[in-house]
């Protein structure tokens, strides 16, 4: 599949640089000049995070490494080009996303980020993190456990923190904190399990869990486990109803007239 998405990524980018030759050296160095999905979006990785202390180069080379020597990593960079595709009626071409949406870079950051921490290369992870969140206001700890078919929707302001577990399939948008209650130690963060939405702004907080197919309204704040299927809104939040479909995140409903 990684074959034919590329493709398709080549081609659609193709056609965006005959219709803005403006951007002609955009398009080459960022997709046509590679010749695979993992050399792209290494190098988009390597010339977002560029700083003063790591090159372009070395980011892309580190960020190419770990693609090359986790195949669930772009299984996981695959996913998420689908469901961006699939969940955002803004975005009508893969090309779109990989080249312009900072949430689904942020995201494949993070998953370099990831592997170099369970590498034991701790430092050099948190560099990552640091980065991340200065270039695309996202943060996510690189311990945090993050599964694929992931939209982050707008993404800014993003904060997942170190013992946060997301699961496939699962929606979230700008200004969501998955993070602890204050100064506790060891498992302190909400697991999000597979096909949640979860609406701009919420705060979910401490070591809960927010059920399979859950629904989170927009600027909830939510101290408490949500049951699967349930739909959960407010400061703090309750339970107010059920999601009409099995998966919210894939459809992307976000009344709450349940």
């Amino acid at each position: 599949m990684n074959f034919d998405i590329w493709q398709l990524i080549y081609n659609e980018t193709k056609s965006k640089r005959e219709k803005e030759p403006l951007l002609k050296d955009f398009f080459d160095k960022l997709v046509l000049d590679h010749s695979s999905l993992e050399e792209a979006i290494s190098c988009i990785i390597g010339e977002k995070l560029t700083s003063s202390s790591l090159t372009e180069k070395t980011i892309k080379d580190i960020a190419l490494k770990a693609i090359k020597s986790d195949p669930h990593i772009l299984k996981s960079i695959v996913e998420d080009l689908k469901v961006s595709k699939l969940r955002d009626p803004a975005c009508k071409e893969y090309a779109t996303t990989l080249l312009f949406y900072k949430g689904f870079q942020a995201i494949q950051s993070y998953r370099v980020a990831n592997y170099l921490w369970k590498e034991k290369k701790t430092c050099l992870a948190l560099f990552f993190q640091s980065r991340m969140n200065e270039v695309f206001a996202v943060d996510i700890h690189p311990a945090a456990k993050i599964g694929h078919g992931l939209l982050f929707d707008h993404a800014t302001s993003i904060v997942i923190g170190e013992t946060a577990v997301i699961e496939n399939n699962v929606s979230l948008l700008q200004e969501v904190t998955l993070g602890g209650t204050g100064k506790e130690t060891g498992d302190r963060h909400p697991k999000v399990r597979k096909g949640v939405l979860i609406g701009a702004g919420a705060k979910i907080l401490g070591n809960v869990e927010i059920g399979e197919g859950a629904k989170i309204g927009a600027g909830s704040v939510v101290l408490q486990d949500v049951p699967p299927h349930k739909t959960a809104a407010g400061v703090p939040a309750k339970i107010i109803g059920s999601p009409h479909f099995d998966s919210p995140a894939i459809e992307m409903n976000h009344s709450l007239s349940e």
